[in-house]
């Protein structure tokens, strides 16, 4: 079984290089789960139906967010669904360590036409980010009670060593632990021992002219100056940062990854 999972697409310009070159690698690639984060996808920041339309038609499977989920209000009436519904709402997950009654799911069960079943979880990081509850226990939490032997992990976190500390604490428990949030590809994808493929983050699909897909001269800025600057998603130089996952689909042990990072 092969997973593709697409870095976090920021803006315009990463949903626009995404649809330019997913089609092809998918095929090539023979994929058969798609994953895309995208918490950025609208103007860098949140996601509302209408673009996560877009995703969808391009092959996601499932959609990962993070800490924009709240900034586009639009989705979360958008996914007031029950939690046995399969369809594109009930697909789009949040963190779910968040705190509870918050809308929306972390975890989709699911399965393909060929009757393999899966699951994706959305989990966040706690050390420099906001509040909430803690990835690690939450994770034992949904694994009591996941059937699926395919389980993909979205680790939306800001910290290596908290990334990291996840895979090694997820290993041969789950078929993969990928990181995203900071928006950087990182070249340490492996398969750990006992068979969880990770990677400390796939890297944005996005701008790379910019400073993690913000326009540069307004983050320079901020720096010189330390006062508040309205951030706007950048356009220059897209690529599509993405990782594959080769995984055999009755034991959910991975046995292969691969980065992909694709240009205009």
């Amino acid at each position: 079984m092969n997973i593709l999972f697409v870095g976090d697409v920021f803006g315009s310009a990463g949903r626009r290089i995404v649809a330019e070159h997913i089609g092809h690698v998918l095929e090539s690639n023979a994929v058969d789960l798609c994953i895309i984060n995208g918490e950025n996808a609208a103007g860098g920041f949140g996601l509302t139906p209408p673009i996560a339309d877009e995703l969808f038609d391009l092959g996601a499977h499932v959609i990962t967010t993070g800490n924009h989920f709240w900034d586009k209000k639009e989705l979360l009436d958008y996914l007031k669904v029950p939690v046995d519904s399969h369809d594109r709402p009930r697909r789009i997950l949040r963190p779910a360590n968040f705190a509870p009654k918050t809308p929306g799911f972390g975890v989709y069960e699911g399965a393909l036409p060929n009757g393999q079943a899966y699951a994706v979880v959305n989990l966040q990081g706690r050390v420099f980010m906001s509040q909430n509850d803690d990835p690690f226990r939450k994770a034992d939490e949904l694994l009591n009670g996941i059937r699926s032997r395919v389980i993909f992990v979205d680790f939306h976190a800001e910290a290596t060593s908290e990334k990291i500390a996840l895979g090694w604490y997820l290993d041969g428990r789950v078929t993969a632990v990928i990181g995203t949030h900071t928006h950087v590809p990182t070249a340490d994808e492996r398969v750990l021992p006992s068979g969880t493929a990770y990677q400390t983050d796939t890297g944005m699909s996005g701008p790379y002219d910019s400073v993690i897909g913000v326009e540069r001269q307004a983050v320079i800025d901020r720096f010189l100056t330390g006062q508040p600057a309205k951030f706007e998603a950048a356009r220059g130089n897209p690529k599509m940062a993405a990782t594959l996952v080769e995984c055999d689909g009755a034991t959910g042990r991975a046995y292969g990854i691969r980065r992909i990072l694709l240009g205009e």
